[in-house]
């Protein structure tokens, strides 16, 4: 049996068990026997956290759920396969069930074919849909369910005591999950979700890429002003609410204004 390395009571992050990154983060949260996993990652690396599960010595007939912080294929590739080995349930935001359930390789990002990116994504069928304000149960452990869209429109957190299991929402360097429209990304939504977490009393952030790390309002601080701005900047496209540059180009094509230092050309 190998000895158990949580990083909080009944919370083990499997790539820090093995010691080695395999993928995403996946969160082992357990009470006596009973257990679920939030996230899977990859199908590949599926055996592996398996057979670190059996050396936990986690009976694998106790996982009461597979559970999917949202549907972006880094996260729940290998979800088919694992609940077939574990013969156990999936549970999902309602937003998350359509692009399981068909394998829908274009929101979940599992194929993009300008970066000859071309990943399979294995249909899963979901049995529970889980929302804000829900609870789960594992043995007497409580995990209250956050809806934290922004990154995705289906991304979940989870908060067990003071600790938030905080999903693609943002990362110890103060990076956040990619913002693109074919996920569902919303920035605006993203904002307030970065907002609730900066206003929550966590005292402790556990992403699911890349270290945990202590909840920094000031850093949070500095990371809601960003995103804010992403609002009004052509960076982010169809996901801007306006690019403010336009409207002083109107402005200046109807007055006729160049740049100072630039004259007038002769005609």
């Amino acid at each position: 049996m190998l000895a158990r390395k949580p990083l909080f009571p009944g919370v083990i992050e499997l790539n820090f068990q093995a010691g080695e990154v395999l993928g995403c983060n996946v969160y082992l949260v357990h009470d006596a026997d009973e257990w679920i996993l939030i996230d899977i990652g990859y199908e590949e690396t599926v055996d592996d956290f398996i057979e670190i599960i059996r050396g936990l010595d986690f009976p694998l007939s106790k996982c009461k759920t597979l559970v999917a912080t949202h549907a972006d294929v880094d996260h729940i590739q290998g979800l088919a396969k694992t609940k077939q080995i574990l013969k156990t349930s999936i549970s999902a935001h309602p937003n998350a069930v359509e692009p399981l359930t068909s394998g829908d390789t274009l929101k979940t990002l599992a194929v993009i074919e300008a970066q000859d990116l071309m990943m399979s994504m294995p249909p899963v069928q979901i049995e529970h849909e889980i929302n804000d304000g829900d609870i789960l149960t594992v043995g007497e452990k409580q995990i209250e369910v956050w809806h934290t869209p922004g990154h995705t429109d289906s991304q979940l957190a989870f908060r067990i005591g003071d600790v938030l299991l905080s999903g693609d929402n943002l990362y110890r360097d103060g990076c956040i999950g990619a913002i693109d429209a074919h996920h569902g990304s919303d920035i605006k939504a993203f904002v307030k979700s970065l907002t609730r977490i900066r206003e929550s009393d966590v005292k402790w952030l556990a992403p699911s890429h890349g270290p945990i790390f202590a909840k920094d309002n000031d850093m949070l601080d500095r990371v809601i002003d960003r995103v804010s701005g992403y609002l009004h900047m052509a960076d982010f496209g169809t996901l801007a609410e306006d690019w403010p540059l336009m409207n002083e180009w109107d402005d200046e094509v109807a007055q006729g204004i160049l740049p100072k230092g630039l004259e007038t050309p002769q005609s």
